[in-house]
C-alpha cells in the first residue's frame, strides 16, 4: 500500500503528553476560588485546545466579566508546578517516535514556555529539536488552519501530504481546514473521562492509543 503521507504533525497536549486532566484540575480549582464555578464539561467546551487568550475570552462571555489581570500568571505558575511534578508522556509515544520512518513535527496552541516544560519533563525534547511550532508564530490559532500550514511550509511538505494527530475539536477542525488528513487521537485521560468531538465533525480516522497509531502507520509501511 502506498502511503499518501510525507509528514506527521503531532499536537502536544493530549497527544504527546497526557496533560489535559492536570490542566483541568488546576483551572477548575482556580476558577472556583475566583467565584466562577466551572465543571469538567465547561473546561472541555471553553478551554480544551485553545490558547489562554482565546479561553479567557470564552470565560468572559460565559461569566459576564473578565478574569483578574493577574489570573493568567497565577494560573501558569500553579499549572507549571503541577506539570513539572506529575506530567507523563502519552503511553507508547516513545516507541512511536523511535519507529517512525517519515518526518514529523509538533504544532501546539501551548505557549513556548509551557511547551519547553512539557518536553523537558517528559524526556521528549530530543525528538523535537528544530521542529516545534506554536500558535505564537501565526496570526490565528486553531481552529484556523494557520498553524498547521505554517508547520507544513517550514517542514517543506505540501498540506495534502500531511497527517495530523489531534485530540481536540479545534485541532481537528484546523487540520481539516488546512486540507490535511486528520486523525482524532482518543487515548488521553480526558477522552476516557468523557471528552468527545461534537456531532457532525468527522475526522478521517479515530485512533484509540499510540499502539493503534503504530499499527495504522505500519499498514502504510511507515513504522517499524
Amino acid at each position: 500500500m502506498t502511503a499518501p503521507f510525507g509528514l506527521v504533525i503531532f499536537d502536544c497536549d493530549g497527544v504527546l503528553v497526557d496533560s489535559e486532566m492536570l490542566s483541568a484540575g488546576v483551572l477548575m480549582a482556580m476558577m472556583r476560588e475566583e467565584g466562577f464555578p466551572m465543571s469538567e464539561e465547561d473546561f472541555r467546551s471553553d478551554f480544551l485546545g485553545r490558547s489562554f487568550a482565546a479561553a479567557a475570552l470564552r470565560a468572559k462571555e460565559r461569566f459576564g466579566q473578565p478574569l483578574a489581570d493577574d489570573f493568567e500568571q497565577r494560573y501558569r505558575d500553579r499549572l507549571f508546578a503541577k506539570l513539572a511534578a506529575e506530567l507523563t508522556p502519552m503511553p507508547g509515544v516513545l516507541r512511536i517516535l523511535k519507529g517512525l520512518s517519515l518526518p514529523y513535527c509538533l504544532a501546539t496552541s501551548s505557549s513556548p514556555r509551557r511547551l519547553a516544560l512539557s518536553l523537558s519533563t517528559t524526556g521528549l525534547g530530543p525528538f523535537f529539536e528544530g521542529r516545534c511550532f506554536t500558535a505564537s508564530e501565526v496570526k490565528h490559532g486553531k481552529p484556523a488552519p494557520d498553524l498547521f500550514l505554517h508547520a507544513a511550509e517550514r517542514m517543506g511538505v505540501a498540506p495534502a501530504a500531511c497527517l495530523v494527530l489531534e485530540d481536540s475539536e479545534l485541532g481537528v477542525r484546523a487540520a481539516l481546514a488546512a486540507g490535511m488528513t486528520a486523525w482524532h487521537f482518543a487515548g488521553g485521560c480526558h477522552v476516557h473521562a468523557g471528552y468527545s468531538l461534537p456531532g457532525g465533525l468527522i475526522p478521517h480516522r479515530v485512533i484509540g492509543s499510540m499502539e493503534a497509531f503504530g499499527e495504522a502507520l505500519e499498514n502504510f509501511g511507515l513504522f517499524s
